[in-house]
């Protein structure tokens, strides 16, 4: 709460002499007492009690009324936020080759796909006024959830990303064609494609340098990360007796191809070869395509001096109704 004109708090300094005026100077008593012994033994009444009442009552109710004057009101902050959004599909490789744990932290052992979720569940939360849509892939694409600003329904799709949840293989051309389908109808001025994979296209209808060419002529943007480290990459087998080793197989992934998509659709490739250089790259992109937007703020005020009012009013009235009885006319 706050006062529009919290000068007129001044007033209140004159409170203590009001109540003078009004109780200070009370006429002097009319009978006295000669007799010290008999005026010990008279019991006082109630109006003698709570004679005391009345001037509190009165710089009371006095008080709440200059509050009021002062005009006490809450304010809500409002904003209206003009956006000019940028649509972005994720394209995630949920091939087997994502199981490799290359990713690993000190304290977390972590394969691509799990550090590919994690990067991308924090990438979404950093575009709250974006449309956001995510395709799993791998011999095929398939769509975990369209064009949406529900980042919330968004997240637990993306927690839904599992290798082997579609066919293996890794149809990197078929994923961009369906990414771009996607963004066929959007009006958005930018329109991105975010695609991870760790490998080769190896499987789908269309190839990526096909793909690229019908991004470039629907004027979209596909950005391309290669992930896995460079080198032999520790990956999970069951053995025989039903445990889990793990055997070195070297990271596979096509970076000229990847390059050259990036390339012709007028963004960049990027490498990352752990967790902290995964989520740079993420952090970079979002720092390339910034959300455009106007925001306009006020203050709505309500104004709260009513209830002050009242209860100045009703000590002022009780004040008043007190001072007819026998409270007012004692000395």
């Amino acid at each position: 709460m706050m006062l529009h004109h919290p000068i007129v708090l001044l007033l209140l300094l004159l409170v203590p002499g009001m109540v003078y005026l009004r109780y200070g100077r009370r006429r002097q008593p009319a009978l006295g007492f000669s007799d010290g012994k008999v005026l010990a033994r008279l019991t006082p009444g109630w109006a003698v009690v709570a004679q005391p009442l009345l001037p509190i009552l009165y710089a009371l109710g006095i008080s709440l009324l200059i509050v009021a004057l002062a005009r006490p009101r809450s304010g809500l902050a409002e904003s209206r936020v003009d956006t000019e959004g940028v649509d972005i599909i994720l394209l995630a490789d949920v091939s087997t080759s994502m199981r490799a744990e290359d990713f690993a932290t000190p304290i977390k052992r972590m394969n691509r796909l799990d550090a590919a979720r994690e990067v991308m569940k924090q990438f979404i939360a950093a575009r709250e006024y974006d449309r956001i849509g995510l395709i799993a892939f791998a011999a095929l694409p398939y769509t975990m959830s369209p064009l949406t600003l529900d980042h919330a329904w968004l997240l637990q799709q993306v927690d839904r990303l599992e290798t082997g949840m579609v066919e293996d293989g890794t149809a990197i051309g078929d994923a961009i064609a369906s990414a771009v389908n996607r963004l066929r109808d959007s009006v958005a001025k930018t329109k991105l494609v975010i695609l991870l994979t760790d490998g080769v296209n190896n499987r789908g209808q269309l190839s990526p340098d096909n793909a690229a060419q019908a991004a470039k002529a629907m004027n979209v943007k596909v950005y391309t990360v290669g992930a896995g480290t460079r080198g032999l990459a520790p990956y999970p087998v069951m053995d025989p007796f039903g445990g889990r080793r793990y055997v070195q197989q070297p990271a596979d992934i096509d970076e000229p191809s990847l390059r050259k998509i990036a390339e012709v659709t007028g963004a960049a490739y990027f490498r990352a070869e752990d967790m902290k250089t995964l989520q740079d790259v993420y952090r970079q992109i979002d720092e390339m395509e910034k959300t455009v937007m106007t925001v306009d703020q006020y203050t709505r005020f309500e104004e709260r001096f009513m209830p002050w009012v009242i209860l100045g009013l009703i000590c002022l009235g009780v004040e008043k109704l007190l001072s007819l009885t026998r409270l007012g006319r004692l000395p």
